[in-house]
């Protein structure tokens, strides 16, 4: 597996990703803005050529606050996730960050149990903040330093 910045040939095969994944996509023209956007910090992990994953987030001020986290299904439960959250916490470390933060849909046990296998820890919730189906989100953050 190799784990690097997002470009701009990634773009359609990541709103695919999307689509598979999310009941509300980014579309290529957001995902594209990204990579304009300098608080974004947005990175694929591949197994071989094929894309497996991403990872998005951006860094104001020293917190670091993650958008997306997808990994196509055929990768699942093989530590890509892990490998992409590694991979943005070297890079937050980096740039002096304090903490990572992320929301995260109430049903959704997988992504939460990644989560808290890498020492993210539930500090709140937000009521009614995802829509498609309407559904609480769960909020984790992980300290850096």
């Amino acid at each position: 597996m190799k784990i690097e910045k997002m470009q701009a040939s990634d773009i359609a095969e990541i709103a695919r990703l999307e689509k598979e994944c999310f009941s509300s996509p980014w579309s290529e023209a957001a995902l594209t803005d990204e990579l304009y956007n300098e608080h974004a910090r947005f990175f694929v992990a591949r197994v071989e050529s094929e894309l497996a994953g991403y990872i998005g987030a951006f860094n104001v001020l020293g917190e670091v606050s993650i958008t997306n986290v997808a990994v196509k299904e055929k990768f699942r439960k093989n530590g890509i996730g892990a490998a992409l959250l590694n991979k943005l916490e070297k890079t937050a470390r980096l740039e002096n960050a304090d903490f990572i933060t992320l929301e995260v849909r109430a049903s959704n046990e997988n992504a939460i149990s990644l989560y808290s296998k890498n020492c993210y820890e539930r500090v709140g919730e937000r009521k009614n903040f995802y829509s498609k189906p309407t559904e609480n989100a769960v909020l984790m953050t992980k300290q850096l330093h």
